[in-house]
């Protein structure tokens, strides 16, 4: 099922419609035992870092986190319902893995990268093509990015956010665990923003300009934008 939803971004020369898409997939035996393996298995340290190309809101200092936002991030790292729609799904995967392919070459984790890109963009009320925009500006899909501040992954989320929720012990650079917690914290600035993304990005950057909201538009416009 599809839900259109339209948030203006001010200052551009026309409307940015975005839709939360609700699509599922089902995933078969085989690629559910890989991703398990990946998930248990210790996260290496990373061979290089690289600044990201910016970092999240999350660099605030823990003792200024919102409570509200706290319980949110502690309850979606217990949250483990499945889904399922092969066909949508599939669709969908095959239209993203294509353009995909020139920054993550390796098609398996493409693959799983990008399932669980929908899987976590879908429970937490987010359009996948957002948070890959999101992921675009953020890291440019490298799983082991550190800003200079020292947030990290994908989504560039910060450290402490592990203790906060009581998993100290988990590891940002692990796809499952970074998704969940920037989707978790992208969709909480959208609810407190009324639906108004590009001021829910800006939250999330830690900005006050609007260049990062305009370059997350950029990113979904030209390249993650729904078929």
């Amino acid at each position: 099922m599809r839900r259109p939803d339209e948030i203006a971004f001010p200052g551009h020369a026309s409307a940015l419609a975005f839709r939360f898409i609700f699509i599922t997939m089902h995933k078969s035996a085989l690629a559910l035992l890989t991703a398990l393996a990946c998930l248990c298995i210790g996260v290496p340290a990373p061979a290089q870092t690289r600044a990201a190309a910016s970092a999240p809101i999350a660099n605030t200092s823990a003792t200024a986190i919102d409570p509200e936002l706290r319980e949110l991030v502690k309850q979606a790292a217990l949250d483990t319902d499945s889904f399922g729609d092969r066909f949508d799904g599939e669709v969908w995967l095959a239209d993203m893995s294509r353009r995909l392919e020139p920054r993550v070459p390796d098609a398996r984790y493409r693959v799983e990268l990008l399932k669980n890109v929908h899987y976590e963009a879908h429970r937490a009320g987010l359009s996948p093509e957002v948070v890959l925009a999101v992921i675009d500006v953020e890291s440019n899909f490298d799983q082991y990015a550190i800003s200079t501040a020292g947030a990290r992954g994908l989504m560039q989320v910060m450290p402490f956010w592990l203790k906060e929720i009581g998993r100290p012990g988990d590891s940002l650079f692990r796809v499952h665990t970074n998704l969940r917690l920037g989707c978790t914290i992208l969709k909480y600035y959208l609810e407190k923003e009324k639906g108004n993304l590009y001021a829910a990005l800006k939250r999330y950057n830690g900005t006050r300009e609007g260049e990062y909201s305009l370059r997350v538009d950029k990113a979904l416009r030209t390249h993650w934008f729904a078929q």
